[in-house]
């Protein structure tokens, strides 16, 4: 039997989008070293709306190691090198 994974609501006074994908790509390359967090599966969500959520990140597996670390709505292959998601 698979334990129960817990989900970290973390609201914020940003007003968008894009400002909000830029706080997780913060967060992801401040806090990547601790390996209780996912950041493959973080979305954003509206504060009247939690219950849309968009992805952030592809998160995709990769050939040999790791995941995707590009847009969820990337052109092109899938790679291991940031891209800004607050585009």
């Amino acid at each position: 039997m698979t334990a129960t994974r817990w989900v970290v609501h973390l609201p914020t006074t940003l007003t968008s989008r894009s400002a909000a994908a830029k706080l997780a790509v913060a967060l992801r390359g401040s806090l990547s070293h601790v390996t209780a967090i996912d950041f493959g599966e973080t979305t954003l969500s509206e504060e009247d709306r939690q219950f849309l959520h968009t992805r952030i990140w592809c998160d995709a597996k990769l050939d040999g190691a790791g995941r995707c670390r590009r847009r969820n709505d990337h052109d092109g292959p899938c790679g291991a090198a940031d891209e800004d998601p607050g585009r």
